[in-house]
Order: C-alpha cells, then sequence, then structure tokens
C-alpha cells in the first residue's frame, strides 16, 4: 500500500470538490455564456434539445439559437441578478416554435451567465395561495415537534416523495432526524442520528448558498460540459447549478440506503443552517421546477417562523429568568442565611437553568444538595475553577476535562456550571449534571471506517445502515448559550447582594444572637423555676394518706415529663428536638433499671416543640403503666420503632412482650385518656392502642407538619395566665340542666378541664378543637351558647364567633392573655373570661351572658 493512500481519513468527503464535477444530470441542458451573450459553454446532450451540436454553438451569438422572444425575457432577467448567489426562473419558455415548454434558471458564475433548461409542466401552480394555505397550516401547530412534523407533510404534500424528513444539526455539526412524513410500509428514520461527517464541510456551505438540490435519478450517466476547462484553465463552477451531478460518494451512499432519488431544501435560521427538508424517493423522481420553486419559498417561510418560534422561547425564557433573579435579590437581601441553604439555592436556581444537583462553597465551607460529586472532588473542582477565568462563569458538559480522575464518579456527575459569587477569596455556586445515559440512535456507525471502494483508494461511505448504538459516557448534556447568559445574569446578582450585606449583616446576626440567647436564658430558667415550685408545692402540701400519696406521686411524674420536654426543646432555642432523646430521657427517669430492655429503632427525626411535649406525656404514660402492669414490670421488653409513611407523616409503633399476660383495663384513667387523645387532639394525628394478651401495642401517626429533619421552627412567646376577678361564692350545680353548650379549645388539657366544669353543671357538651371542627359541629346542632378559645393554633375562633352572631347564638371568649386580648371591632363588647377556667369564672360568664340569676341573690 502507498504511503499516501494510508492517510485516508474523515477529511476525504470535506476535500471533494462538489461544486466544480464538470457535469450535469441528462434530465436538461446547460449553456454559459459571456456577458456579450456568445455561447462559451454547452452541456454535451445540447443536441437533444436544441438541434445543434456544443461544437456548433461555442462561440456563437445565443440569439442564433434561440427565439427572439426569449432572448428578450432572458435579457430582462438577467437585470435582475444583482444580489449575491441569486437564482432568476422562467416558466413555460418555449425553445422552438409551438415545441415543448421549457423552465429556465439563469445565474452568474465566474463572469459568465448560466442557463439552465428542463422540460416543464403545465401544472400552472396558483404560488402564491399555496405557500399561503401551507403556512396557514404550520401557524396553527402549538409546539415545536408538531411545527416539525407538519412542515414535513406539506413538502411532502407539494413534492410527493416517499420520505420526508426535518433533519437537525447539533452544534458539533450532527444530525438528527426531528420529524418526517412518509408513506406506509417504509419503516422510519425519525429519532435516528447522524454523524457530522455524512455532510462534508463543503456540501454545507452549498445548502446555505443554494437552497434547493435535487438528484433525479441516482443511476443516470452524468452529462459533461464542454469545454471542461476554459482559457485560463478553470472549470465552471456549479454550485448554484439547479442541474449539478453528484458525487460519487454520494451516489453510493444513496444507494446504499436504498434510495433512487432525493431533494433537499435547506432551513436557514439566524443566517446559519439550522437543517434540511430532506427528501427521499425510492424510484427515479423529478418534480417540476415550478413545484420546487414552491417548496423552496415555503421553506424559507419556514425558516422565518421557526426562526420567530425560538426568539419567542428564548425571549421567554431569559424574561423568567430575570424574575427568578429578581427573586433571588429580594429574598437574599432580607436574609443572606439563604446563601448557606443549598436545598433553597437548588430549588430557585434550578428554576432557571435545569440541573441534578448544586453544591455551595463559601468561605472554605460546602454543602450538597440533590447529585453532587464525592466531598473530596468536589474540593478539587474548587481549586481547578480557581484557575479559571477570574469572575467568570465556567461550564463543562465534560467534568473530566477540568480534573483528573473524575471517571469514578461520572456516572453521577458529569458536567457542571460554576457560578463566582464573591471576588476574593473565591466562593461558588456550582450546578451539576448527572451524566448523558440515554444511547443515541445513530443510523450506522458514527466513525466512517476507511476502505477501499468502486471509487478508488477514498473513504468509501457505510456499507450498512442498520442502527448502531453509542453510549454517551462521562458527558452530560450541554450547558446552552442561554443558559450562560442567565448565569452572568444570577452571578451579578449574587454578588451584589454578597458584596452589600456581608459585613452589615454579619454585625446584626451577631447581636440578634446574643438578644436570642439571653432571651431564651430567661425563659428557661423562669419555666424550669415556676415547674420546680409547683413540684414541690404538691410534695410537700401531701398528707400521709397512702391513696393521697400514690395520687401525688403520679401528677409529679406528668409534671416532671412536661419539664424534661421543656428543658430538650429550649436547649437547642425552642426549635425541634430529637424524639430519640425524648425516648432516652424517659427510660432513664422512670425505667432506670429497664433501659436495656427498651428498644428503639428509627431514622434521626425531629419534632417540633408542640408535639414534642405531647408525645412526652404519651410517652411518660406509657413507660409508667409498662413498669406497673406491663412488660417492664417483669423481664420483657417494650420496641419502639418509627417510620415515615406515603404521606411523610410519622409512624411510631410501641409494642411491648415477654410481661405478663394483659388485660383491657376495666377503668379509663386519666393516662389512658392522654394516650388515647393527645396525639389527635392536640396535633391532628391518630392513636390506637391494643391489649394483645401478649402485650400492650399502640401507634401513633404525627402529622408531617410537627416532623421535621432539619431545625426551622419558629415560636412564640406566650405570656403566663394571671386570673381575673377569682369568685368564691357557691354557684349552682343545675345552673346549665337540659342546656347545651359549644366549646371550643385546642389544648386537650384545658378542655377536659372545662368540660368537667360544665358537666357539674349539667350541661349537654359539644367540644371542638379547631375552626372546621367548629363550622362541621353547627352544620348540625344549634347549641344554647358556646364557649370560644380565641387562639386556635395558628387560626382564631374570629369566623365561628360572626357565624354565631348571625344565627343569633350567644358566646364569650376565653383566652389566656383576659381583658387584654386584641379582638376585631365587630366583637370588641364581647366578654373574655381569662384561663385558666375555674368554676367560678364560667358560672359568672354564664349568668352574664344568659341574664341568669345568681345563685347568692335566689330566694
Amino acid at each position: 500500500m502507498a504511503a499516501d493512500e494510508t492517510q485516508v481519513d474523515l477529511t476525504n468527503c470535506d476535500r471533494e470538490p462538489i461544486h466544480i464535477l464538470g457535469a450535469i444530470q441528462p434530465v436538461g441542458f446547460l449553456i454559459a455564456i459571456s456577458t456579450d451573450w456568445i455561447v462559451a459553454r454547452a452541456s454535451a446532450n445540447i443536441g437533444i434539445f436544441l438541434g445543434f451540436e456544443p461544437v456548433t454553438m461555442i462561440g456563437n451569438l445565443l440569439a442564433d439559437f434561440l427565439p427572439p422572444k426569449l432572448i428578450h425575457d432572458l435579457r430582462n432577467r438577467v437585470a435582475y441578478l444583482n444580489a449575491r448567489d441569486t437564482v432568476e426562473r422562467l416558466f413555460g419558455c418555449e425553445l422552438r416554435p409551438g415545441g415543448e415548454p421549457f423552465d429556465i434558471a439563469i445565474h452568474l458564475s465566474g463572469g459568465q451567465i448560466v442557463i439552465e433548461a428542463e422540460p416543464g409542466s403545465h401544472s400552472n401552480i396558483d404560488a402564491t395561495g399555496a405557500v399561503r394555505s401551507m403556512i396557514t397550516r404550520l401557524d396553527g401547530q402549538p409546539d415545536l415537534p408538531s411545527f416539525y412534523r407538519e412542515g414535513a407533510r406539506q413538502v411532502r404534500a407539494m413534492l410527493g416523495y416517499d420520505r420526508v424528513m426535518v433533519y437537525k444539526f447539533a452544534p458539533d455539526g450532527a444530525g438528527e432526524v426531528v420529524a418526517e412524513a412518509c408513506k406506509g410500509g417504509i419503516g422510519s428514520f425519525k429519532g435516528l442520528h447522524y454523524p457530522a461527517s455524512d455532510i462534508p464541510q463543503q456540501a454545507r456551505a452549498l445548502y446555505k448558498r443554494n437552497l434547493l438540490r435535487v438528484i433525479r435519478d441516482v443511476t443516470a450517466e452524468p452529462v459533461a460540459i464542454i469545454p471542461a476547462l476554459d482559457e485560463n484553465r478553470k472549470p465552471l463552477d456549479l454550485s448554484l447549478s439547479v442541474l449539478r451531478s453528484v458525487s460519487p460518494i454520494h451516489i453510493e451512499y444513496l444507494k446504499n440506503m436504498g434510495v433512487e432519488a432525493s431533494l433537499s431544501i435547506s432551513i436557514i435560521v439566524d443566517d446559519e443552517l439550522w437543517g434540511l427538508f430532506a427528501c427521499h424517493h425510492y424510484a427515479p423522481r423529478a418534480p417540476s421546477f415550478e413545484r420546487r420553486s414552491v417548496s423552496e419559498l415555503f421553506s424559507q417561510m419556514f425558516s422565518m417562523r421557526l426562526e420567530s418560534r425560538e426568539r419567542r422561547a428564548l425571549v421567554e425564557y431569559e424574561r423568567r429568568a430575570r424574575d427568578i433573579s429578581d427573586q433571588l435579590l429580594g429574598a437574599v437581601a432580607s436574609d443572606e442565611t439563604l446563601l448557606n441553604d443549598p436545598d433553597w439555592l437548588g430549588d430557585i436556581l434550578t428554576n432557571a437553568i435545569a440541573a441534578d444537583g448544586v453544591g455551595v462553597w463559601i468561605n472554605g465551607s460546602y454543602a450538597f444538595s440533590g447529585v453532587t460529586p464525592p466531598t473530596d472532588d468536589f474540593r478539587r473542582i474548587i481549586r481547578a475553577l480557581n484557575g479559571t477565568a477570574a469572575g467568570r462563569v465556567y461550564a463543562t458538559d465534560h467534568i473530566g476535562s477540568l480534573i483528573d480522575r473524575a471517571k469514578p464518579f461520572a456516572e453521577q456527575v458529569s458536567g457542571l456550571l460554576a457560578i463566582p459569587i464573591s471576588r476574593s477569596p473565591r466562593d461558588y455556586v456550582v450546578l451539576f449534571r448527572s451524566e448523558l445515559r440515554s444511547a443515541v440512535r445513530w443510523a450506522g456507525d458514527p466513525h466512517k471506517p476507511v476502505a477501499y471502494g468502486p471509487n478508488g483508494p477514498r473513504l468509501t461511505p457505510r456499507e450498512s445502515f442498520a442502527e448502531w448504538r453509542e453510549q454517551v459516557e462521562g458527558h452530560s448534556k450541554p450547558f446552552t448559550t442561554s443558559e450562560l447568559r442567565v448565569a452572568e445574569t444570577l452571578r451579578a446578582t449574587l454578588i451584589e447582594v454578597v458584596l452589600r450585606l456581608a459585613d452589615e449583616s454579619a454585625a446584626q446576626r451577631h447581636q440578634a444572637n446574643a438578644r436570642q440567647e439571653l432571651l431564651i436564658a430567661e425563659l428557661n430558667h423562669r419555666v424550669r423555676n415556676i415547674l420546680g415550685v409547683i413540684r414541690g408545692l404538691i410534695r410537700q402540701s401531701q398528707p400521709d394518706q397512702q391513696v393521697v400519696k400514690d395520687f401525688v406521686k403520679v401528677v409529679d411524674g406528668r409534671i416532671h415529663s412536661l419539664a424534661r420536654a421543656h428543658n430538650q426543646i429550649t436547649d437547642d432555642h425552642w426549635g425541634p428536638a430529637p424524639l430519640q432523646a425524648l425516648i432516652d430521657a424517659e427510660a432513664a427517669a422512670f425505667a432506670a433499671t429497664k433501659e436495656t430492655s427498651i428498644l428503639s429503632d428509627g431514622p434521626p427525626i425531629l419534632l417540633n416543640p408542640q408535639a414534642y411535649s405531647t408525645m412526652a406525656l404519651v410517652v411518660h404514660e406509657l413507660v409508667t403503666n409498662s413498669t406497673k402492669y406491663g412488660s417492664l414490670s417483669g423481664d420483657g421488653v417494650v420496641a419502639i420503632n418509627w417510620h415515615r409513611n406515603n404521606e411523610n407523616d410519622l409512624i411510631l409503633i410501641w409494642q411491648e412482650s415477654g410481661g405478663p399476660p394483659v388485660k383491657k383495663p376495666t377503668r379509663k384513667g386519666f393516662g389512658t385518656t392522654i394516650i388515647d387523645r393527645s396525639v389527635p387532639y392536640d396535633l391532628g394525628g391518630a392513636a390506637e392502642i391494643h391489649y394483645d394478651p401478649e402485650g400492650v401495642r399502640a401507634q401513633f401517626r404525627i402529622p408531617s407538619r410537627h416532623v421535621s429533619e432539619r431545625r426551622n421552627f419558629q415560636g412564640k412567646v406566650i405570656k403566663l395566665p394571671v386570673a381575673r376577678n377569682p369568685h368564691h361564692a357557691p354557684v349552682r350545680p343545675d345552673l346549665l340542666a337540659g342546656r347545651s353548650v359549644l366549646l371550643v379549645e385546642d389544648s386537650l388539657i384545658i378542655a377536659l378541664d372545662a368540660e368537667d366544669i360544665l358537666t357539674r353543671f349539667g350541661a349537654e357538651i359539644a367540644t371542638a378543637s379547631t375552626s372546621d371542627a367548629a363550622h362541621d359541629t353547627l352544620d348540625d346542632l344549634t347549641p344554647d351558647f358556646a364557649i370560644l378559645d380565641i387562639n386556635l393554633g395558628d387560626q382564631t375562633s374570629f369566623g365561628i364567633a360572626d357565624r354565631l352572631h348571625d344565627k343569633g347564638i350567644p358566646f364569650f371568649f376565653a383566652s389566656g392573655y383576659g381583658e387584654q386580648a386584641q379582638l376585631p371591632g365587630e366583637h370588641r363588647s364581647r366578654a373574655v373570661v381569662q384561663k385558666p377556667y375555674t368554676t367560678h369564672n364560667i358560672a359568672r360568664a354564664v349568668e352574664e351572658l344568659l341574664g341568669l340569676t345568681p345563685e347568692s341573690e335566689a330566694s
């Protein structure tokens, strides 16, 4: 093999002079004339059409061979060839009196006028009406995929090819069939990818200059142009020719596909070759010049509509990105700590730039959200980014090009976009994209093998068009130019906020933290003292009777449980506290010798303060009962397990085993009430307890709003209640006999206390803990009066008050703030009872509300 033959590579096709092949397709003829209208060249087959051989015509005036009217029309058309790459057309021209009509194309090439003619048709298409109708259908498509598909349908309807494809070029030159219209039974090429080498560079250049290319019959013998070379030894440039013959390599390519005729129309967007309408036919085909011209005009309109749609989509995308940038600026300006929250940053940034994960690097600290590389590799990426252009957004779809040893994590993360958010030291927000694992459907092996075919020692097209799949490994979807522009906007926003607020925010945060620490410490001190005093009063005041001592012990244990829960949640600034710590504390305090018999298992979970206090009482009662009567009273064990369900609620299961046989209690004490009703009433969850002989089993569902993995709870400081006007006069036990009352109270303990008092007065009670529950009760019941707790968690009872007022039902409010409670104007005159509820303050409020005579005044 010769040395030069071993250098055959993909540039063979790129070097082929396809625009100066020196021949045309035999369907028509070609004449090249000088500017003084003397014939300089002619195709070898011209005698078939005009009756004159090339040797007779060359050197003589064209007017000697064509009718005067046609010469006149041709001269007029040449006057329009004043712009680069212009081709003028004439349809239905007579070359001989009474002869068949011909369609003619005229263009300039190398200082000569090139005239090409081919037999015409008698279709008389209304070009304007046809294109208008085609564009109307195109404009009615709702999205780009249907827009592409309709374009292919319209071209196929006009030209009649077996297959019409919309072929889109990728930035690297490879192509993809994004839509097609074809006859049945010939298979589909939609979704197939073709390597960039299938359409060489010089062919792409011609597609931009000459928008329509037709090959009528791949088996037809080309017709030479005579003479092949001019006086300067140069061939005729056929770049704009409509009859230009076909490269032998491309002929072989089409034959490999089984295609016998083809046509392509360029799609030009923003002055660049966006793609093609690629038409294939499995038999020779030659659409009329007129229909081809209409299709070319449609393609130009298609290109303009496509450019408009893409620009609108781009404008809308960048508008949304600016809105996100403004949102980012506003949020971080009020709370710059959000920059340290990768989940928040990830949510807002990936709405602007699609990504699978976010890494934040600030002052040497880092945080992750979503899919990210390992910590050590992230540090290496940051060091490598510091070596790139300072202050610039950096993007790559192949992290392996930025750092070495990237392959181990390439399946998870392959591309990144780094946004610098400071100048010194270099801090970054880095968006990561996962590997593009989807298989690309190549129409043949994209790595063209060198072979020696019928065209000699140059690159032979692929012999097989079976799908060849190439797995894209180590690369992500590339970041687009628009995404990089958006990233620059986000970078400017972040840097503005960081530089403006860094020092001021740090100082303010330090002062606020100091004040918060002081307030929380003082609150904790006071609450702990109060709980301690209450426990001391109960213990010191108890008489010697054993039954009272037992009672005091139970109450003391409950207060102690609340105190422990308070300590836990205030240790972390009144934020969520670990469920495991609650269980450990109860086990240590009330089952000290049985701690190893309490087995707990579940993911790290935090309960907000309300749920933590409630569950402290529930777990305390369960542990206490088990140490008295259940598995912890002997050699048994307790298994406590928890998990999240599909709704993200927390499911906690208490299971005893190995203890004495279990019997269901014959009476329902206060401890059982806490276990049964605390979680449903206080937390809006659910509770079940089963007294199986083998061991007690309890299950609790705590709604997800009370559960978290991160500490983000914000609480309020509630003033301790102060008694208002205590009355100690005796009250009538039948004060409310036969009357019904709606009690709206969100605290189970307080509601139980109020229920006891109202029951002693002889009332029938309907209790609701939420506004919705109260409205549901009013749908079915019209009470004689109502008692409304003002604050119901994150709601108020003012809506219920409005409904009671409209129905003429008397009511009064209750609040820990008493008379200082803030009421809306329409209810400002209503009575407010200071909590806690007592027999006397309820009695006096009811007497005033219903106009009853106090017992002390009754005769």
